[in-house]
Parts: C-alpha cells; structure tokens; sequence
C-alpha cells in the first residue's frame, strides 16, 4: 500500500507501508525526482546481473529524503513551502517514505532507529531552514 500526502495538487511525500507488495520491480518515483524509490519483490535465485554504475551528471536543485524505519513510531508533521502545516501522518518499523516538497517536522512517539537517504554532502546551515512547528494542540492526524 502506498500513501499519498498532497496539499491540493502538490505531493508532499509517499509513504510505503511494510505489508505494500508486488511482483518484480516497481519504481514508485517519476524520472524528474532527485530521488528514485523502487520497490522490488524477487524469488528465492533470481540473479541480478553484476554492474557498475556510469559517471552521469545530475542537476540536483531540491533535496529529497528517504526514511527506512528500522524501530519504533514517528510522527511526521507535513508543511507546504510556506511552512503552513497541513497534517501528520505516523509512520513504524518497515515503513518507508520520501519526502518529496514542502516542509517537515517529527516527534518520536517510541525510541526509533531509522535509516536517511538523501543526496549529499550535508551542507549545513545552507542546507535547510528551520522554523516553528506545530504544537500537540494543534495536531490533525491523518490515518
């Protein structure tokens, strides 16, 4: 199961449940994304052919993440590019999801262990702005 989050016509993230499942490989990015997401169900001796990657350049202008939450529960708060909250959503173990635009905040809600993937190197305080978040009071929670 994959789990769109939009304000209005603009995806702010997928979100790819641990029970989504299918067949063979299934890229669930468009080609215009930084980052490409697929997910890939193989039978037991399927080989995938050894390969190196080539040297191509990419004009990368927007960072996009990848959380792979390995533990525990988070909550992820969405925000548009004007950092207008829109809703949360609560993610778990096996979930994965790629925050494609717009803004975003979290709140542990049990001792988590995720992995990021985004594209580097960090830059630091030129890599994003921080601003406020939303309070407990203020949360609508999207299932």
């Amino acid at each position: 199961m994959i789990e769109e989050v939009r304000k209005k016509s603009k995806l702010l993230a997928l979100i790819i449940r641990n029970h989504h499942e299918c067949e063979g490989v299934d890229f669930l990015t468009p080609n215009e994304y930084s980052q490409q997401v697929a997910y890939m169900h193989h039978p037991q001796g399927k080989v995938i052919d050894a390969h190196v990657h080539n040297l191509v350049h990419r004009n990368v202008v927007l960072t996009q993440e990848v959380l792979v939450i390995k533990k525990g529960k988070l909550r992820v708060d969405f925000y548009d590019e004007y950092e207008d909250y829109l809703e949360s959503r609560i993610i778990g173990a096996g979930d994965v999801i790629l925050l494609v635009s717009g803004g975003h905040g979290f709140k542990v809600l049990e001792e988590l262990e995720m992995i990021e993937v985004k594209q580097g190197p960090y830059a630091g305080g030129d890599d994003k702005k921080r601003f406020a978040g939303i309070s407990d009071e203020e949360l609508i929670l999207k299932d």
